[in-house]
């Protein structure tokens, strides 16, 4: 398939058959699994997973990419925006109960992508996706790093992370001018069942201004709202582990259960 690249829709295509190989092997894909490709571009990783499983979904918002992919019969094309593309449906349409989730995702509208997949996260067996590495670094970072914040938080709180692979700018065409990597992301089974656009709301407020103690941001936030429990709002919003985060955004319904 021959393309030139758009930069509309950031498209960096994969050239490099060693690390496709790599990232085939660590998403380990086998026959008749459920799998869907956001993304597949020139189908660099597209065909060695369809070899494997039999056949392949895959979302493509490019017209003429997704005209040319439609002539492989074991694709099943979605040509759409993937952050209008509902998985729950396309799970059920796959005649499956979960879907794994793979793909190179523009790095211009990543993180929005993350954050629309966590809304399907109970249809979603596990995901594997290249992305810039210092987005990778925030995902998976511990607190009292540098990189650790909002996306940290979010993601943590549903999925076990790893980066499982670095890849470099030379492997795509053209070239990005930042590193990649592979990231693994596994829902966690049984999730601490808070509101996610509280939790979203709290961590936001809390990291709106990182070098401030959490009594000049989140402490201000939290008394207007009579926040009950303890929080030691004397520390920095990149010292609070995920956990305590979580908490704070249960004090609300364990309140209420007190109260009835």
């Amino acid at each position: 398939m021959k393309h030139i690249p758009r930069k509309r829709f950031g498209q960096h295509f994969l050239a490099d058959h060693a690390i496709i190989d790599a990232i085939v092997r660590a998403i380990d894909p086998r026959p008749g699994e459920a799998m869907v490709e956001i993304g597949p571009g020139l189908a660099a990783l597209t065909q060695p997973l369809v070899e494997r499983l039999g056949k392949l979904a895959v979302i493509e918002l490019d017209r003429d990419l997704a005209g040319k992919l439609r002539g492989r019969p074991q694709l099943a094309v979605v040509e759409a925006d993937v952050l209008k593309v509902d998985f729950r449906e396309l799970a059920a349409t796959l005649g499956s109960g979960k879907v794994r989730v793979v793909g190179n995702l523009p790095y211009n509208i990543s993180t929005p992508i993350l954050f629309h997949l966590l809304d399907f996260v109970d249809v979603v067996a596990d995901q594997h996706f290249m992305l810039q590495k210092e987005v990778i670094d925030r995902m998976v970072a511990q607190p009292a790093t540098a990189s650790y914040g909002r996306l940290s938080v979010m993601l943590q709180w549903r999925y076990a992370m790893e980066s499982v692979l670095f890849v470099p700018p030379e492997s795509f065409d053209p070239p990005p001018r930042v590193d990649s990597a592979v990231v693994r992301m596994v829902p966690r089974p049984d999730p601490a069942p808070v509101d996610p656009a509280l939790l979203s709301e709290i961590v936001q407020v809390a990291f709106s201004q990182r070098r401030k103690i959490l009594r000049h941001t989140l402490g201000k936030w939290l008394v207007e709202r009579n926040f009950g429990g303890e929080f030691e709002v004397q520390r920095r919003a990149e010292e609070v582990p995920v956990d305590e985060f979580v908490a704070l955004a249960l004090a609300p319904a364990l309140s209420r259960r007190e109260r009835e």
